[in-house]
């Protein structure tokens, strides 16, 4: 007798409905879709590719912003702020990570074959944004530790340092690419094209923003504060003024991922594959 097939991360004997479908209970599941998401990231170059390409932008957007600090004789700040001014460049890291993650599916097909091992679509997109996060957050963390430790040599005496200060600011750095890597994905999912998502997400992470504090004057940069960069620059910078308190800041930047992340999914749901 010949084994049942199964999907993969299925047992054959895992307990099934009445209509033959594994329940939901079954082994798999979730976490099976989870780790098929994440063999499926690092099977790439472009994962490491992105992730490097970050670390290096780190370090040099970090060491050019503390050196101009030290040269115009700036006042003193936290040495944090350097890393939490990089991510207006390095977000770019793991939206490329996020987007590619999605749409290479598209391109060569094979996202057929995911929603046929996977058929809850919800599961497959909340696989993709949890591991594009993680990944993310790690990411961000690395970024604003080397960041900060590149930046305090260049400094040279006009920062300042205060572990607590420094950890939160290197966890917020996380937070906000995590962030940022789900609203990338949504995106993706509702674009199903690179080209197009990334056009949605270089415009909205960065050219709108340099638009409205750039031209915009004093009636349109305000605005800037509720797009997801500048939310997300208020959350990791310490010292500097702003509208409204850090939570709020992660609050904004979350509610413009789960905005991408419910339009990918209606997407996903009314168009399929």
């Amino acid at each position: 007798m010949t084994e049942p097939t199964t999907a993969p991360g299925r047992r054959a004997d895992a307990p099934r409905t009445a209509g033959g479908t594994p329940s939901p209970g079954a082994p798999g599941g979730f976490a099976g879709a989870v780790a098929c998401e994440w063999t499926k990231l690092w099977s790439v170059r472009s994962a490491y590719l992105c992730l490097l390409a970050g670390l290096a932008g780190t370090g040099v957007f970090t060491f050019y912003y503390a050196s101009i600090a030290r040269i115009n004789a700036h006042p003193v700040e936290p040495v944090g702020n350097a890393a939490a001014s990089s991510a207006i460049l390095i977000q770019f890291a793991v939206v490329i990570l996020a987007t590619v993650a999605v749409t290479s599916e598209y391109a060569t097909g094979s996202v057929r074959a995911t929603l046929l091992w996977v058929p809850g679509r919800h599961r497959v997109q909340a696989a993709k944004a949890l591991v594009v996060a993680v990944v993310s957050f790690a990411a961000g963390v690395v970024y604003a530790v080397v960041g900060t430790a590149v930046a305090w040599g260049a400094f040279d005496g006009r920062a300042s340092f205060e572990a607590g200060t420094t950890l939160r600011q290197a966890l917020s750095a996380g937070l906000y690419l995590a962030l940022v890597a789900v609203l990338a994905a949504g995106t993706a999912f509702a674009t199903r094209h690179p080209a197009g998502a990334l056009s949605i997400l270089v415009t909205l992470l960065w050219g709108l923003p340099a638009v409205l504090l750039g031209l915009g004057g004093p009636e349109l940069a305000p605005v800037n504060d509720y797009l997801p960069h500048g939310a997300g620059d208020h959350f990791m910078r310490a010292g500097a003024e702003a509208p409204y308190a850090p939570v709020v800041a992660m609050l904004i930047v979350a509610g413009w991922a789960a905005v991408a992340h419910g339009a990918g999914l209606y997407v996903l749901r009314s168009r399929d594959a």
